[in-house]
């Protein structure tokens, strides 16, 4: 998939062609593809199936949506999702509609070429089949996006004309919902796509990327009894296990290893993309608009397995924070005196402390406004300016495993195997051994909720998940209104509690629990709704 699978190969061609307008004679014009000669090449199917791939998401989006949540925290606004974080978005937001502009282009392009594929020469079923599959696939992908953002969205399998477009309304979210998992049941059960690829195809969507998919949507919507068979499918008969090491989980040299079922393929220098330049300190030429806030770094637990705020002062020393934590911790944010690797082996200091150096906090409009850098995902072996080549993981089995963990606690299932199954491999992973932090802990279920579901918040932080569920899970009236925090600093300005305030965030839940459907849209188009109170 890093070569052959060029999945920007001839997108420019689809994308001519589908722009295209009808006209009544019928001659095909000399300077350019169109829809009449395009679908007549053999290879037609493989470059619309390929220009289908880059829609899936990017990595902006990933690292962002944390920006909307309690983990994270970006000082630009609008199209950086600052707006959407703190609550004073409107029907005009800039990154609402490109939201919905961008799932809507993902989505033609998959119509695209489940209409056509049909009118391709030569092409076995087998290959025409799979390259439906992958389109279903991705389609669903983009229609969950947008119902979980949205809620009733326009829902369309055919490629629709401009004028239909400002003609559609929208569909029932249930009516969605249905369609996506029985085009996902259809491709699972019929086995339209291999479990695994090889060689050049590395990286295209397979039969258990479909089943993961749609155990998130099971798990969005709640059917816990039907995610568990999903998730306990994967487990079983899957071909993952946890990557030995978190940290490196995360760099170009482990790509495509055992754990990734779904990601977003990236080549050096033919497609990167630039956004550590968003997240790394000035040191390393670095802006920082998006940094990890306080929320985030309390929720790690310590080795012995207690929350900060419960812990004996044996298990955690206030003065000595970031000591005797989670490892994951370490491996996610960089905090005063944590580290950078660097290609050449060394290790690249960073100091947040007031006064320490250009990475400090309040030393430049460059540094993190929180006092906190984001680690993860950081490519040591970035080219100039920052370009990464890094692929960014978009479905992975740790988070198989935590769906599985929430099934069964939502179905009081979880119990000393249930946990020995899911949760402990997570945490013997990232590095615990204390007993008491890997052994069952037992309790209420309230209590093993609130233990799975923050278990769910270190592992999977800054990997766009956090956004849907705290909406999920109804929580994020609770942690998206009042001030967000920083680090702890002495003798700073804007302070409370010792840490930096850094924004007073307001989450109204009569309305915010879903996003307004842009103004411009119904502006073209009448028969959308807009949701409550917007």
């Amino acid at each position: 998939m890093k070569t052959q699978f060029n999945i920007f190969k001839l997108l420019a061609v689809l994308i001519s062609f589908s722009a295209v307008s009808c006209v009544e004679l019928e001659l095909e014009p000399y300077d350019r593809e169109t829809d009449q000669t395009f679908w007549q090449k053999p290879e037609a199917g493989l470059y619309a199936i390929n220009a289908c791939y880059p829609t899936l998401s990017s990595a902006a989006k990933v690292f962002y949506s944390d920006a909307m949540t309690d983990n994270g925290y970006t000082k630009v606004p609008n199209a950086f999702n600052q707006s959407i974080g703190n609550g004073s978005y409107s029907t005009a937001n800039e990154y609402v509609q490109n939201e919905w502009s961008d799932r809507y282009s993902g989505i033609r392009a998959c119509n695209l070429l489940l209409n056509n594929i049909d009118q391709v020469p030569e092409l076995s079923e087998e290959l025409s089949n799979r390259y439906s599959a992958e389109a279903k696939v991705i389609r669903a992908y983009h229609y969950f996006e947008l119902y979980s953002k949205f809620g009733n969205v326009s829902y369309a399998t055919d490629v629709i004309s401009i004028d239909q477009s400002q003609s559609v309304s929208r569909t029932e979210k249930e009516v969605i919902v249905e369609e996506l998992l029985n085009d996902l049941d259809e491709i699972i059960n019929n086995e339209y796509l291999p479990s695994s690829y090889s060689g050049d195809d590395v990286g295209r969507i397979t039969h258990w990327a479909a089943m993961a998919l749609k155990a998130r949507i099971l798990l969005f919507e709640g059917k816990y009894p039907e995610l568990l068979d999903v998730t306990g499918d994967i487990i079983n008969d899957g071909p993952f296990a946890l990557f030995e090491d978190y940290e490196s989980l995360f760099s170009l040299e482990n790509e495509n290893n055992s754990e990734v079922i779904l990601d977003l393929q990236y080549l050096q220098s033919s497609r990167e993309h630039s956004d550590q330049y968003h997240f790394l300190p000035p040191s390393l030429g670095g802006y920082s608009q998006l940094s990890p806030v306080q929320s985030l770094v309390d929720s790690y637990l310590t080795l012995d397995g207690y929350n900060i705020e419960e812990a004996p002062a044996a298990s955690f020393d206030p003065e000595n924070p970031y000591e005797n934590r989670d490892p994951r911790l370490k491996a996610t944010v960089v905090y005063d005196g944590n580290s950078y690797p660097l290609a050449d082996g060394s290790d690249h200091f960073v100091y947040t402390e007031p006064g320490s150096g250009q990475d400090a906090f309040g030393a430049s409009s460059d540094v993190t406004a929180t006092g906190y850098y984001l680690k993860k995902y950081w490519d040591k072996n970035y080219r100039a300016n920052l370009m990464s080549g890094l692929n960014i993981i978009l479905i992975r089995y740790a988070d198989v495993l935590l769906m599985h963990a929430e099934a069964l606690v939502e179905t009081s299932g979880m119990d000393e195997q249930g946990w020995n199954l899911t949760i402990r491999p997570l945490r013997e992973r990232a590095g615990f051994s204390d007993a008491a932090a890997l052994g069952f802990p037992g309790g209420s279920t309230d209590e093993l909720r609130f233990i799975v579901r923050n278990e769910r918040r270190t592992e999977l932080a800054f990997e766009g998940l956090r956004h849907k569920d705290i909406i999920r899970w109804g929580i994020a009236e609770d942690v998206l209104n009042g001030w967000v925090y920083g680090m702890e600093v002495e003798g700073v300005q804007g302070m409370e509690d010792g840490h930096v305030a850094i924004e007073e965030r307001s989450f109204d839940a009569s309305k915010h629990y879903l996003w307004p459907v842009p103004q411009t849209e119904r502006d073209l188009n009448s028969n959308l709704s807009q949701n409550p109170n917007w």
